[in-house]
This record gives structure tokens, C-alpha cells and sequence, in this order.
């Protein structure tokens, strides 16, 4: 045999030809080992997989709009009585950290249907509402400036009983007209005044959450009589740089305020620490298996050991030996990632398939809660690609620095 192929060191694409014998020598082994690696791998990444799907989802329920996040909601504290009115709406807008305001008003009201008439909350707003708050219809869209329509709960539209089509209710429901009567009263006036829709307005929207009491959004611009107080008002800021101040002028005019911002910070912060802790959990099982494959690796130098003898005597380096056994053990690290992967994420899908067909027969909307960022899938490879580099490091060294004399004698 021509020793000169050892002369110059063995090349990456020999290295590579050469670790998969073991796929050849020892398949069973090998396949186990990968797989070892790819069941920890792939509890690694469906947990924290988990972690960041429930972060997108609650943040994504806080945060449905842009300017939401920018948003602040105030109202007078229920002790004091006092109700906003226009005038707190001029002061408010004349703040130079204010760029919008929407008011917003609740009364008891009537909805009309055909011959149906049912008791409901009427929430009257400006279009920008939908927009400033987050609060988006779930089935159907919201409401434009100058348009006739209304958005209202799933409840409110089965006590009129707007359903035709049982297979999909809701949909069906979409483009009937209601109409409505509101109930101005203040809650130290015992005064009652009314007021009506100008014309019947279309069904826009509907939101299904069914904790809450019938409501209906309705558009202030198409009533006869405009309420002269409201109960809260919200007040987009001019910047994310600007809530902090706007918020302090607030509170000194003697407003209560609730910024979704700071939802969205504390929620932030717990699910990261749900996301560290399924993550640490996950970690434990990628060490079991990193140790599975570090016992691997010993097994195979041991088994070995005679190979060893026999390429140096045929003119093998130190570097070559060495560079053969963190080749094995990289692939098969490598390959454990890519299984951790397809597992993790295959087991994700089908969850979220799950979740999906279960939310969908409850009446929600599909979801997904497991998510993996395309960083930590790099992330993912690159670490089991490390991992198994480290488990070859101390049988590649005892390997490399085996005598061929001394390996014959130990065989």
C-alpha cells in the first residue's frame, strides 16, 4: 500500500468518508446513539419551543395593534362620581405629548332584530377605537369612519337569535341590521334620556368572548343624541418616548390609568422565566444524552485500538488519528441535531393540530403555541454539533497518542 497518502495529512473529505464507516461497522450503535441525542435535542427545542409560543400568543392578545401599545386608558376613580366630559377631552388633546384621544361610553341598551328585542351593554366609540385599544372582532372586521355598522358579542347575537345556518352561525350572521336604543343615565342622576340609531346598522363584527355580558360596539356618529359624559377615554401618546410623561400629567389631573405597555413588560418578563425554566428542564435531557454519546465514543476508541496501530504504522499523524475520532463524533452530533429537530418540531405541529381542531370545535380561533425562531434551529445545530465534538475530545486525544507498538500489545 502506498504510504504517501498519509504524508501531507488526511483532507476534510477523507475525514468525512472515513467517520461514516461506523455507520457501516456498528449501525446499531451508532443509530441508537443519534437518536439518544436527537430525543434530547428534540425536548430542548419542544419545550422552549413552548415558552416562546405562549409569549407570542398572550403578548400578541395584548398587543393586537400598533398604536395600542402606545395607548393609555384613563377614567376618574369610581369613589369620586365624576364622569369625563368634553372638557376633560379638550385639556387632554391640548397635552403636547398626546397625539389622539378616543372616548368611550357604556350605557344599558336594547338591540333590535326582526321582532327580537334584547337587554344588552352598548359601548359607544369612534372608529379609531378598535385601532387605539387592540380589541379586534374575531369574526368578521371592525367598522370604518362614516360607515353604518355595528360590532357585537357572540352572546348578544344569539339572544336576538340572528343565527340561521347551524354549520357556521357566525358567519351567517355577518351583514343582518340591528338596530338600537340607549339608556343615558348618570350613576348620581336618576334622569333617564334616551336615544336611538339614526338608521340600522349592519353587523360588522363579532367577538366570541362569552365571560363577558351581551355588548355591542356602536359608532357615536350614527346616533340621535350624543352622550354628554363618558366613562373612560383613551389617549395615544406622540412616541413610546412620550407615555412615561403624558401618563405623570394624567395621574395629576386626578385620572386613574392603565397602560397596556406595562401589561406587556410584566407579561414579558414572567414568560421568560417560564420559558428559562422549561428550557432548564430541557437542558437536562440534552446532558443525558450528550453522556450517552460520550460513553459511545469511549466504547468505540476502546474497540479500536488495534485500527488505531494499524493506520500509524501505515503512516498516520497524531493530527490524523485525532481529526478522525472529532469527525465521528461531530457528524454524530450533527445528525442527533437534525433528528432533535425534525422530532421537536414534528411533535410542535402535531400539538398545535391538536389545539387547533379543539379550538375550533369549541368556537375559538386557530392558534399556534409552539413556535421556534429560525435563530434557536441554529442555534440548535450548532450546540449538538459542539456537544459532540466535546464527547470526542477525550477519546480522540488517547487515541492520537497511542504508539503503534503499544496498541498491538494492548489488542
Amino acid at each position: 500500500m502506498d504510504n504517501s497518502q498519509f504524508s501531507h495529512g488526511l483532507g476534510a473529505i477523507d475525514l468525512i468518508k472515513l467517520s461514516l464507516r461506523v455507520f457501516k461497522t456498528k449501525p446499531l450503535r451508532t443509530s441508537l446513539t443519534i437518536l439518544g441525542m436527537s430525543f434530547g435535542i428534540g425536548t430542548v427545542l419542544f419545550l422552549v419551543s413552548l415558552g416562546y409560543g405562549l409569549q407570542y400568543v398572550l403578548i400578541g392578545k395584548l398587543v393586537a395593534t400598533e398604536d395600542s401599545l402606545i395607548t393609555l386608558e384613563a377614567y376618574y376613580p369610581s369613589e369620586t362620581d365624576l364622569s369625563i366630559t368634553q372638557e376633560d377631552f379638550k385639556m387632554i388633546s391640548a397635552l403636547p405629548e398626546t397625539d389622539e384621544i378616543s372616548p368611550v361610553s357604556e350605557f344599558t341598551g336594547e338591540i333590535h332584530y326582526e321582532n327580537i328585542t334584547g337587554l344588552i351593554v352598548t359601548k359607544i366609540i369612534k372608529p379609531n377605537y378598535f385601532r387605539l385599544s387592540g380589541q379586534l372582532p374575531d369574526v368578521g372586521s371592525k367598522f370604518n369612519e362614516n360607515e353604518a355598522a355595528v360590532v357585537i358579542s357572540n352572546s348578544a347575537v344569539k339572544l336576538t337569535n340572528a343565527y340561521s345556518d347551524v354549520f357556521n352561525p357566525q358567519k351567517d350572521s355577518l351583514d343582518k341590521f340591528f338596530t338600537f336604543k340607549i339608556f343615558y343615565q348618570n350613576e348620581g342622576n336618576l334622569e333617564v334620556e334616551e336615544a336611538k340609531t339614526t338608521e340600522p346598522l349592519k353587523l360588522k363584527g363579532i367577538i366570541t368572548d362569552e365571560l363577558q355580558p351581551p355588548f355591542a360596539f356602536i359608532p357615536e356618529d350614527f346616533l340621535d343624541k350624543k352622550p354628554s359624559f363618558y366613562k373612560k377615554v383613551l389617549v395615544k401618546a406622540t412616541s413610546i418616548d412620550t407615555v412615561e410623561v403624558l401618563r405623570d400629567k394624567l395621574i395629576e389631573k386626578g385620572f386613574l390609568i392603565s397602560a397596556r405597555i406595562d401589561l406587556v413588560k410584566q407579561a414579558t418578563k414572567v414568560m421568560r422565566i417560564i420559558t428559562s425554566v422549561l428550557g432548564v428542564f430541557g437542558v437536562a435531557a440534552l446532558i443525558v444524552a450528550a453522556v450517552g454519546m460520550f460513553n459511545t465514543m469511549i466504547v468505540s476508541f476502546l474497540e479500536r485500538i488495534f485500527e488505531v496501530g494499524i493506520i500509524k504504522s501505515l503512516g498516520a499523524t497524531d493530527n490524523d488519528v485525532r481529526n478522525l475520532f472529532l469527525m465521528e463524533s461531530f457528524v454524530m452530533g450533527f445528525l442527533g441535531g437534525i433528528g432533535g429537530i425534525i422530532l421537536g418540531m414534528g411533535a410542535g405541529e402535531l400539538a398545535n393540530l391538536g389545539l387547533n381542531i379543539l379550538a375550533q370545535r369549541l368556537g375559538g380561533k386557530p392558534f399556534d403555541i409552539f413556535i421556534t425562531p429560525l435563530w434557536f434551529i441554529i442555534l440548535i445545530i450548532s450546540s449538538s454539533s459542539l456537544i459532540g465534538l466535546v464527547s470526542g475530545l477525550w477519546p480522540a486525544r488517547k487515541a492520537s497518542y497511542l504508539s503503534p507498538k503499544e496498541a498491538f500489545i494492548r489488542k
